[in-house]
């Protein structure tokens, strides 16, 4: 299963009043493991930066003036996602900024559905409690001193270790071992099925600790249950 954890910055809250996306950070993720797989991307927003949302992530008019606009970077953005699901914390936001950027070069939108909210996950598991990323790090021990401005791809990574706390562990399918994947059968690469031992295994007693047992399964009488395996 593929799944990409992204984050956006914007230069606002709302498309609709003309705010636009100046980056975006994503992680891809295999069965819930970490590929090293990311994306990144700086987008000039053809806008000034208001000075509130400098203040939130520090990308300001000089930095961003040279770098592409969304039109530039959408064909690149949409293969990594590709068909992948989206984990995002307060997806809502994000889509629809990523989907009114798609829409003003003219590509279709993300479908909803495809996002999966860990805002809402949080809050579900542990009602009542804070939820925002920041109270998440600390609920499940993760370093997040790096974190002293919103960047989007710090915090996709974040995220993506959030994200596997709340389905059950940072690592649900980790397997402790260098060789054939989980599931693949090491003599044939195909998938695993169980079968016999092609030859048998020596046996571990010594024949004084076999002797032993049998002197002592003699003594336990002819309705012994050791008898019925003999």
């Amino acid at each position: 299963m593929r799944e990409i954890v992204l984050d956006t910055e914007t230069t606002g809250f709302e498309p609709s009043e003309g705010h636009r996306i100046v980056e975006i950070g994503a992680v891809e993720l295999w069965n819930h493991l970490p590929t090293g797989r990311t994306y990144h991307q700086y987008i000039n927003p053809e806008r000034p930066m208001p000075p509130e949302a400098f203040q939130v992530h520090g990308l300001g008019d000089d930095f961003l003036r040279d770098k592409p606009v969304f039109r530039l970077v959408a064909a690149e953005f949409l293969e990594f996602v590709a068909e992948a699901r989206l984990v995002i914390h307060n997806a809502a936001f994000d889509m629809k900024f990523l989907n009114a950027e798609l829409g003003w070069v003219g590509l279709p939108a993300i479908p909803w559905e495809r996002a999966l909210d860990t805002l809402a996950m949080a809050r579900q598991k542990f009602p009542g409690s804070p939820a925002s990323l920041d109270a998440l790090c600390r609920r499940f021990g993760i370093d997040n001193s790096a974190r002293e401005k919103h960047g989007a791809l710090l915090d996709s990574e974040i995220l993506a270790e959030v994200y596997l706390e709340l389905v059950g562990g940072r690592q649900p399918d980790l397997v402790l071992s260098s060789g054939p994947a989980a599931g693949t059968d090491a003599a044939t690469g195909g998938e695993w099925r169980p079968r016999p031992r092609p030859k048998s295994l020596p046996p571990r007693l010594t024949e004084e600790e076999a002797a032993a047992h049998a002197a002592f399964v003699e003594g336990l009488g002819d309705k012994a249950l050791w008898r019925q395996f003999g």
